[in-house]
């Protein structure tokens, strides 16, 4: 227990959004996904996910780590409409509609409450993808329910202190949601296999390294000189850490910084591409494309679910 409490001290946690909505059409989406950790409050009506189609309870929360695909349906009724996370994000405001805290407790329509959040390593590695912990239905927990409700009521707020404020009671949420998996002793697998690369200092100095450098050369050569291991070596010492090679980590953390500078700057697309270290601007968007489905450009203009 000791180790994760060193774990949870070692976590940047970062709230970025939340939203109440109302469900204007039910809709279900084959390949949901989002690029960051994602918890759902079911208030009233229907939500269900994965390929079982589970089924959430009203008062339950669902969680869904950021870049896990899954299916997910909004809505209760049988008219449902069958969308791509593509065609759904064009025209989402079709499905969903903001509504403020008060509205959605006084609703009988069906209605949610969404959370998202950052949650990394040492401000590196993220945390829930690097565990590799599935998206998984939080039961029985009124305290992380209660958590999104006062996250929800302080998004609304207009006095002092209101960052801070998110940020507190963010951190608090992560630690309720990694109290509920050891507790209930989920995904013991999971946790028992990657949570002890954490433990390493050389992996975590190669994390670091490779955060700070994105932009430079991150040849395996360069990798063995900062873990002070051979060249040879470097890339089976990582992926026996980590279940991953260097440079395939070493892309997604680059396309990461790059979906992170097209949502939040106006750099070029040939700018952002030399800055997370692709000199080659016709490269980079073959690769980007070949990650995440879309274009970097239509990636820009993409909003993430809870962006209605």
């Amino acid at each position: 227990m000791e180790y994760y409490n060193k774990l949870i001290e070692s976590v940047n946690i970062r709230f970025l959004r939340g939203f109440n909505y109302q469900v204007q059409k039910p809709f279900s989406v084959a390949d949901h996904k989002e690029f960051d950790n994602m918890l759902i409050l079911l208030h009233n009506g229907t939500v269900k996910f994965g390929e079982d189609q589970e089924l959430l309870n009203e008062g339950e929360v669902l969680f869904l780590p950021g870049e896990k695909k899954t299916p997910l349906t909004i809505g209760g009724g049988n008219k449902h409409v069958d969308i791509s996370m593509d065609k759904f994000q064009e025209n989402k405001r079709k499905y969903l509609q903001s509504v403020s805290f008060k509205e959605i407790r006084n609703s009988e329509e069906d209605c949610i409450s969404v959370v998202s959040f950052e949650s990394k390593v040492f401000d590196v590695v993220n945390l829930f993808n690097s565990l590799d912990i599935p998206p998984f239905i939080i039961r029985f927990n009124d305290r992380i329910a209660i958590l999104i409700e006062d996250i929800m009521k302080e998004v609304e707020q207009t006095s002092i202190g209101k960052e801070r404020s998110l940020r507190a009671l963010s951190e608090a949420l992560v630690i309720e949601i990694l109290r509920h998996i050891l507790k209930n002793r989920l995904f013991v697998e999971e946790l028992s296999t990657n949570v002890t690369y954490f433990k390493d200092p050389r992996l975590i100095e190669l994390f670091k390294f490779i955060k700070t450098n994105l932009g430079g050369d991150l040849s395996n050569k360069v990798l063995a000189q900062v873990a002070n291991v051979s060249e040879d070596y470097v890339g089976q010492y990582f992926k026996m850490l980590t279940g991953i090679n260097p440079q395939d980590y070493i892309e997604y953390q680059r396309m990461e910084a790059a979906v992170d500078l097209l949502r939040t700057t106006k750099k070029s697309i040939r700018d952002i591409g030399k800055e997370v270290g692709y000199k080659d601007t016709a490269y980079f968007c073959r690769r980007f494309k070949m990650m995440y489905g879309v274009p970097a450009g239509k990636m820009r203009r993409r909003e993430s679910l809870i962006n209605v």
